[in-house]
């Protein structure tokens, strides 16, 4: 894991940028054109875990891209789950 600067040098230090990064990324994930709020991202010591439910693939890629861009450098778990919004493409077997 590399770092930048001295966000590693003091006390209390790491775990106040993480948790300053964090609330940064959760207003662009707010704000930006996904408009996500149903995905929580918490600190777990110097890892990141994001969890939470995203309606498409390409929806949970951009996510994970922003993470990645405000959170470089710093261990990220994902456990983003896709709904599927598709019809079925087969029939229901109702036993």
């Amino acid at each position: 894991m590399s770092t930048h600067g001295s966000q590693h040098t003091g006390g209390g230090e790491p775990a106040q940028n993480l948790d300053y990064r964090i609330a940064h990324l959760q207003d662009r994930l707010a704000s930006g054109e996904l408009g996500e709020l149903g995905v929580r991202v918490e600190a777990r010591g110097q890892t990141v875990l994001l969890t939470g439910t995203v309606p498409s693939a390409p929806c949970r890629e951009e996510i994970l891209r922003t993470v990645h861009e405000e959170l470089a450098g710093v261990p990220v778990h994902s456990d983003l789950v896709v709904t599927e919004t598709s019809s079925p493409d087969h029939a229901e077997e109702l036993a």
